[in-house]
């Protein structure tokens, strides 16, 4: 069975992603739990051929989704500060956490279905419901081991009780979901690299869930002669560059080596890796532009892929490679520069752009050629990496006021030492 219908599968959902009321007003661990619960019942309306009901399994994964993507990395993050971990040991958890799960878990879980599906012959919906039983010891493991938390509320409820209590303070009363979009919208326009971050996040999320629906088309037109093209193996290629890029992310951000140093910024070393992102997704519009892209084969030549298809394939896997630099470090300035308290709303509310872009860009796919696709991803990677240039000059230009600011304080105070009047004359000190 193909992966690629399975994949295409996944996003339609995420329509509901910014719908969603933030998980730190009822607690990130319930929130987590609730993922389980959702995603397993979107898993299990696959056994059923109603339109009506399969349609609210995508519902029901979109809601999934949506605290997939904010609830897991917003309980991360404040209970690594609650333990008084350090701030720049968050970079090196992103870093594991992509390459075991994005990489090294997607790569198993797609032989297993592969197997389920092909060797056992258990049927097309024998993979959802192993994900299933995945999400149920999942679920386990979360309400046997985590602890509760509600961000920056519980904190402040329990300094301002006195009491050093490993149980969190009784969580607030859900606010209305205006009021929490307020506080996201207030969170984005008081600092512009809120703004830019969530831009960022936009634009990159955009280009690359584009590309799932992309690249298997774009191959098997490089492809010669009737050979299919492997998509599984193709596919266990992407995992393998993704793991490879999040483990130089973990570098990057001082977690890997042993080092124990802060690391690279990713303020500076992003600006790269978007403009390499937007190069790799450029390479269909070269091959277009210089007619390799239409070249014909030379005859007798061997079914695979062609010359333009494999220079195609590596361009994909250059990209995928740097989609696994992208989360850790996305991961990284989200927890560094976005508020707790609205950590989650902002996060799910700048998925409403990019799922705007994937819906139009995928309605509209048989309107323009894949190469013209592909270049309005690469534009779209090259915004995100103008929007990091600006996200590092206002950092840079911030953490030279604040030495300045020091600077001029440790003058101010060595100059009042200084015209301090000393003891009195013939008096004993």
């Amino acid at each position: 069975m193909p992966l690629t219908p399975a994949l295409r599968s996944l996003l339609p959902s995420s329509s509901l992603k910014p719908l969603l009321p933030p998980s730190h007003h009822s607690g990130r661990k319930k929130a987590a739990l609730t993922y389980v619960l959702v995603y397993s019942l979107g898993c299990f309306t696959k056994h059923s051929s109603s339109f009506a009901i399969l349609l609210g399994g995508r519902l029901l994964c979109g809601v999934a989704t949506s605290l997939l993507y904010s609830a897991f990395e917003a309980w991360l993050v404040a209970e690594h500060f609650q333990r008084g971990y350090e701030a720049d040991l968050l970079g090196g958890t992103f870093a594991r956490a992509v390459l075991v799960g994005n990489g090294l878990v997607a790569i198993v879980a797609g032989l297993l279905a592969q197997t389920l599906v092909g060797a056992l012959k258990l049927g097309p919906v024998a993979p959802f419901d192993a994900a299933a039983c995945v999400l149920a010891v999942g679920g386990c493991v979360i309400a046997a081991t985590w602890t509760e938390n509600f961000g920056e509320r519980a904190a402040v409820a329990t300094t301002s009780s006195g009491g050093s209590s490993s149980s969190p303070a009784a969580p607030p009363p859900l606010a209305s979901l205006i009021t929490q979009l307020r506080a996201g919208a207030a969170a984005i326009a008081g600092d512009p690299k809120v703004a830019l971050l969530g831009a960022e996040q936009a634009l990159f999320e955009g280009a690359m869930y584009t590309f799932v629906f992309l690249w298997t088309p774009a191959l098997e037109a490089g492809s010669v002669g009737d050979a299919p093209v492997p998509h599984g193996f193709v596919f266990a290629l992407f995992m393998v560059a993704c793991m490879a890029g999040s483990a130089y992310a973990g570098r990057l951000l001082g977690g890997g080596g042993g080092s124990g140093g802060a690391g690279k910024k990713p303020e500076v070393y992003m600006q790269a890796v978007f403009g390499a992102a937007a190069c790799a997704l450029g390479v269909p519009v070269l091959l277009h532009v210089t007619g390799l892209a239409s070249a014909k084969p030379p005859p007798g030549a061997a079914p695979g892929l062609s010359f333009s298809g494999r220079l195609l394939l590596l361009a994909f896997v250059a990209f995928e490679a740097l989609v696994g630099v992208f989360w850790p470090s996305m991961m990284k300035m989200r927890s560094t520069y976005i508020p707790e308290g609205t950590r989650a709303t902002v996060t799910n509310m700048f998925r409403i752009p990019l799922n705007a872009f994937v819906c139009v860009a995928l309605y509209n796919v048989s309107a323009y050629p894949l190469w013209a696709m592909f270049g309005m991803c690469a534009v779209f990677l090259g915004v995100a990496a103008v929007c990091q240039r600006r996200l590092a000059a206002i950092v840079a230009a911030e953490a030279v006021a604040v030495a300045g600011a020091v600077k001029m304080g440790a003058v101010g105070g060595a100059q009042s030492l200084t015209a301090s009047p000393g003891p009195p004359a013939g008096r004993r000190v």
